[in-house]
């Protein structure tokens, strides 16, 4: 059985990334409220069902992309039960098919490993290189549930938060596709 703790509506006590801790460290001086979860490592949208019910949201799906070359790269959050097509994605971009960026890069320019892709990892993208997109069907959602920069942490803040709050905070602008 796949273990979802309690929730708790303060930080981690100790933290395993540096990502992580800088999360939370963001959201505080934000002041954001947010829930929280500590998990088994869940690393497929399936894992995160037990989640979603705990936290009673939907979580997202985070996916970091990139072209060919591996000169331009992508965070796409889109909804956790949508299929990614790189067809779609591409042609709302207008852009050439992009492909899932290799482990190495998603822990060199992300910070976390496979299955915590967040869009915390803003906070560490300081020269820009990542160009956020969101599905517009994301935006429809009240909450806004993903890694905390872990696979062993999950988090729920309302959506409009990390919109208008934390994106800007990050300096950050996000592309809205519908897909």
């Amino acid at each position: 059985m796949f273990y979802v703790s309690d929730i708790y509506r303060t930080e981690p006590v100790t933290f395993d990334t540096a990502l992580q801790e800088k999360t939370y460290q963001t959201l505080r001086t934000l002041h954001i409220p947010y829930e929280r979860v500590e998990t088994d490592e869940a690393i497929t949208m399936e894992d995160c069902l037990e989640i979603d019910k705990k936290l009673s949201m939907k979580m997202v799906k985070t996916l970091f992309l990139c072209n060919r070359q591996q000169t331009a790269f992508y965070l796409f959050v889109t909804a956790g039960n949508k299929p990614f097509r790189s067809k779609h994605f591409s042609a709302a971009l207008g852009i050439s098919r992009v492909s899932f960026a290799p482990a190495q890069l998603l822990s060199q320019m992300l910070a976390v490993k496979i299955g915590a892709a967040t869009i915390f990892s803003t906070l560490l993208d300081t020269d820009h290189a990542i160009q956020i997109v969101i599905d517009k069907d994301v935006l429809t959602e009240k909450w806004y549930g993903c890694s905390d920069g872990t696979t062993t942490g999950y988090i729920k803040i309302k959506t409009q938060q990390i919109i208008h709050t934390f994106l800007p905070y990050s300096k950050h602008t996000p592309t809205i596709i519908e897909v």
